[in-house]
């Protein structure tokens, strides 16, 4: 993409009602535009990043054995009334609505309710299970305080992932598994160093669940570190008995604040049952179907990785999830520079590298300014220097290191 063709553009300062620090820097560099308190629209460059992210969590996944769907935004008031859940006084967060014959529906806020009812048409035998279902699709949840920028909207994207087994064995072994895919996700989106594996409560599914949370101040979360061990507790099972089960010890433990960005959790036969969703085994005997839930904010992950990885300048984004791999830059008016910088982007754009080439006529102050707030993983400048030693300047946004290369050397690099 050329960068004269983008229609949005770069702010020297963000809306006077953002105090976070992802909405403040995403809003100024024009990957998102924010339409009430806690809905934001995705601009191209903010649309790029979040689509990378999902393909990151689609491939892990995937590779975890899951099969991927997308269920109704909108919702059946019986569906949800038979665990008790459309009741306004067990859910605080519904956005409801009626349809033009007085027809109760609301938005849905995740989906435990409708999968287990959907799956009362695709699940009776011990043959079908086990069985997980994933979705990465928009949430409405009528918060009452939405002061983080895209860390907690009330319209946002998520993955939900279930999981449906004969056995608590069968349960436990995917749950497992689960952990080490979703720190994979983490480690993917560049703040894996930063992100742990915390113990925390099970709400009203289980006593113990497992929140993945990365270290931010900006986090409104408090929780207790072993670094050794990559392993947290958090604050709300902070006791003796906590401590055991976690395996963890108080003195080897460091207080921190953080940011939730995913969570697993046991859910047990509280959706399953009363659903009448049951299996039978190979003697014809009907069981009981474990179910288990496995959240990422996809959106609440974007906003986080902005919160941890940005310096004074602007974002840093990690290479995977860069909105493209490559910042080329041209500087001044020399028709031979832009000639070679014209030439470049087009053997990028053969080459199959993603590539923002900023060809527009203004000062290079101006483009290396914008260019540090984009933060765009790699830059590539074209200027004289360029045209005399036959050498490229390459700039890695996370170091700050400058190297020269040639541009075989270059796309070979990026190829692989």
């Amino acid at each position: 993409m050329r960068q004269s063709d983008l229609f949005t553009k770069t702010r020297k300062e963000a809306p006077k009602d953002e105090v976070s620090k992802n909405a403040i820097l995403l809003t100024r560099a024009g990957f998102i535009n924010k339409e009430m308190a806690g809905v934001y629209s995705y601009l191209p460059l903010g649309l790029k990043v979040l689509k990378k992210i999902e393909n990151i969590i689609r491939e892990e996944m995937n590779a975890l054995g899951g099969k991927e769907l997308v269920l109704t935004s909108l919702q059946r008031k019986d569906v949800w009334e038979k665990v008790g859940r459309w009741d306004d006084k067990n859910v605080d967060v519904w956005f409801k609505t009626k349809l033009k014959d007085n027809v109760e529906l609301g938005l849905g806020f995740t989906h435990d309710e409708q999968i287990v009812n959907l799956l009362t048409e695709y699940v009776s035998s011990y043959k079908d299970l086990p069985l997980y279902l994933y979705q990465i699709q928009t949430k409405f949840r009528n918060e009452l305080r939405v002061k983080s920028g895209i860390m907690r909207g009330r319209e946002f994207v998520m993955k939900d992932l279930y999981s449906f087994t004969r056995t608590e064995e069968e349960q436990d072994e995917f749950y497992e598994k689960a952990k080490k895919s979703y720190m994979k996700v983490f480690s993917r989106c560049g703040i894996g160093d930063i992100t742990f594996c915390t113990f925390a409560s099970g709400g009203t599914f289980s006593k113990y669940s497992h929140e993945f949370q990365t270290l931010s101040l900006a986090g409104e979360d408090i929780i207790y570190v072993d670094e050794k061990k990559n392993l947290a507790i958090n604050k709300d099972v902070f006791d003796e008995e906590g401590l055991v089960t976690a395996g963890l010890k108080r003195d080897d433990l460091v207080e921190r604040k953080s940011i939730e960005v995913g969570n697993i959790f046991k859910q047990g036969t509280k959706y399953t049952d009363p659903f009448n969703l049951y299996y039978q085994d190979e003697n014809g005997k009907k069981q009981s179907i474990l179910m288990g839930g496995y959240g990422i904010g996809v959106t609440r992950l974007m906003g986080t990785v902005v919160e941890v990885l940005s310096d004074d300048k602007g974002i840093i984004w990690p290479e995977e999830i860069s909105p493209f791999q490559v910042h080329l830059v041209s500087l001044g008016n020399d028709e031979n520079v832009i000639k070679l910088a014209d030439e470049i982007y087009k053997t990028f754009q053969k080459e199959g590298i993603e590539v923002l080439y900023d060809d527009r006529d203004v000062r290079a102050g101006e483009k290396f300014a914008d260019s540090d707030l984009i933060g765009i993983s790699t830059r590539l400048v074209i200027g004289d220097k360029a045209l005399e030693s036959k050498k490229l300047e390459v700039k890695d946004r996370s170091s700050g290191q400058t190297t020269e290369t040639d541009l075989k050397s270059f796309i070979k690099k990026f190829k692989k």
